[in-house]
């Protein structure tokens, strides 16, 4: 397994965690706002657009939420204008890490992720350090109890998915970005539960991290992860199972 679809399965366990603290919608309203000041705020005619209202709903946000962030997005509601940044740096032990945000402040955020990684090991680096590391690929996971296996590679595959894998308690499928929708909304049609679905950065190789690094680069990606600036984190990491159960 990738350190990417270890991380993923963890994060996975975490989700209802993250839920409660109320974190979830933050980042998803951020998300709905600048999917519609990108696109448009029609759901039929951005994908992007379409794929946040889907993750918001699933965590159970009022649709009046949904429909206020469309809206600030188009420009129909008065709203905060929010920038993309991408930051990349090296984690304890050398793994890379790349951290999507979504901001109204840059100087105010860049300080306080450039803190977070100096505080736990790491080094905040420029940009195009790590980033050839990575590709974007559409990125979904399953639930082990929604479907078998077999008849799960199955749909994918026929509907253009690039790989289908066991990651512990969940099935994770990887898609190239343009066939993210096409997948997707062939389980939707087959009416399996999608745990959740994202277009991220996946490494394309891994760096062992062993036990003397391991605990500080897992508390640098969470404190990462639960930044309200911090839409999503990527490593390229690879930890002992066993270390990763621990932070789970």
């Amino acid at each position: 397994m990738s350190g990417h679809s270890k991380w993923s399965t963890i994060k996975h366990k975490k989700a209802a965690k993250d839920a409660r603290r109320g974190k979830l919608f933050t980042k998803l309203i951020k998300e709905i706002t600048v999917a519609a000041r990108m696109g448009g705020g029609d759901i039929n005619s951005n994908p992007r657009l379409r794929t946040a209202v889907t993750a918001a709903r699933a965590g159970s946000m009022p649709g009046d939420n949904i429909d206020r962030a469309i809206k600030k997005g188009t420009g129909e509601l008065e709203g905060v204008s929010y920038e993309e940044i991408q930051y990349e740096g090296y984690g304890p032990g050398g793994a890379a890490i790349l951290a999507q945000v979504v901001t109204d402040n840059k100087n105010r955020t860049v300080s306080e992720i450039r803190h977070l990684f100096s505080k736990l090991g790491g080094n905040l680096g420029e940009t195009g350090c790590v980033a050839w590391m990575f590709a974007k690929k559409g990125l979904i996971t399953i639930e082990k109890s929604q479907i078998d296996e077999d008849r799960l590679m199955g749909l994918v595959l026929d509907a253009g998915a690039e790989d289908e894998k066991d990651e512990g308690d969940i099935f994770e499928i990887v898609t190239q970005p343009e066939k993210f929708e096409q997948v997707k909304e062939k389980l939707e049609q087959e009416k399996v539960a999608i745990a959740s679905a994202q277009i991220t950065m996946v490494p394309k190789n891994t760096v062992a991290v062993g036990e003397k690094h391991a605990e500080q680069l897992l508390k640098l990606t969470e404190e990462l992860e639960d930044h309200d600036d911090v839409q999503s984190v990527s490593s390229n990491f690879n930890i002992p199972d066993e270390l990763l159960e621990k932070a789970g």
